[in-house]
C-alpha cells in the first residue's frame, strides 16, 4: 500500500549479549533484518548506536535516519552470504585506482594532483606493502598482479561487518587504497574525502559551483562519514 510506513510499537530499547554477539531488543524482543534472521553484531558500541537509532523513533519508523542498522542488515542479509563476491569486486578498484589516474594538463592540476595523492600512495607502500604506480591520461594501464594480488588478500580477510563498511569507503570515493586509509585511520574521514573528491574541486575553482551537484556530494559525503564510523564499531 502506497505510502504506509512501520509504527512505533515499543516503549524500551535494550543491548543485551547473546552467544553470537550483542543484539538490539525491543521491549524484549530481538531485532530482525529484513531477511527474518536476529540482528547480531561484534560490538557493543555498535549494537548500542543501532539500539539509539531505534529508541530516536517517533510515531513512525524512517528508515532513512537509521544507518547503522541499515548497513548491519546488510552485513547479515548479503555480505555474510557474498562475502568472496563483494571482496573481489572492491578489490578490482586497484587496478584502476582513482589516485593511479593522473590529467597530463594543465600543470597546476598535475601538481596538485602529485602533492595531494603521491602522499596517500606512499603510505599504501607502507602500510599496505604496496606500491601502485600512477599512470597519465585516461586509458587503462594495468598494475602489477603481485600488487592486486596482496591488496585483494587483505580486503578478504575483512569480517562481514567490515566488509560492509569497506564496500562503501571504496565504492563512493572510486579509490581502494582511500577506502584502505580510511579504515585504518590514516588521516580524518573528512580529509580523505576531500582527496577523493580533488578533480571535482579543481572544476569547481576553473568554473563555479553548481548547486545541484553540491548538494549530491553532500549526501555521497554524509554516506562515506557514516562508512567510516561503522567501520570502527566493528
Amino acid at each position: 500500500m502506497s505510502g504506509w510506513a512501520q509504527k512505533r510499537f515499543w516503549k524500551e530499547v535494550s543491548v543485551v549479549q547473546t552467544e553470537d554477539g550483542f543484539a538490539v531488543e525491543l521491549d524484549g524482543r530481538r531485532v530482525k533484518t529484513p531477511a527474518k534472521a536476529p540482528l547480531a553484531v561484534p560490538t557493543r558500541a555498535m549494537a548500542e548506536a543501532i539500539a539509539a537509532e531505534w529508541d530516536a523513533q517517533t510515531e513512525s519508523v524512517d528508515p532513512g535516519t537509521m544507518p547503522c542498522t541499515r548497513s548491519a542488515n546488510a552485513a547479515i542479509d548479503k555480505v555474510t552470504h557474498q562475502h568472496s563476491e563483494v571482496a573481489a569486486m572492491l578489490a578490482e578498484y586497484g587496478d584502476s585506482d582513482l589516485l593511479c589516474y593522473r590529467a597530463d594538463a594543465p600543470a597546476e592540476l598535475t601538481l596538485r594532483q602529485a602533492q595531494e595523492w603521491d602522499p596517500a600512495l606512499d603510505w599504501a607502500a607502507e602500510a599496505l606493502g604496496v606500491r601502485l604506480q600512477p599512470r597519465t591520461g585516461i586509458l587503462h594501464q594495468p598494475q602489477e598482479a603481485a600488487a592486486l594480488a596482496a591488496l585483494a588478500e587483505q580486503v578478504h580477510a575483512m569480517t562481514p561487518f567490515q566488509l560492509a563498511a569497506f564496500h562503501d569507503l571504496v565504492g563512493i570515493s572510486g579509490s581502494l587504497i582511500l577506502g584502505f586509509a580510511a579504515a585504518q585511520g590514516w588521516r580524518s574521514a573528512d580529509e580523505l574525502w576531500l582527496l577523493s573528491r580533488l578533480d571535482e574541486r579543481w572544476q569547481e575553482e576553473q568554473w563555479g559551483v553548481d548547486e545541484d551537484a553540491q548538494a549530491a556530494a553532500e549526501v555521497k559525503r554524509q554516506e562515506f562519514l557514516h562508512a567510516k564510523r561503522f567501520y570502527d564499531f566493528s
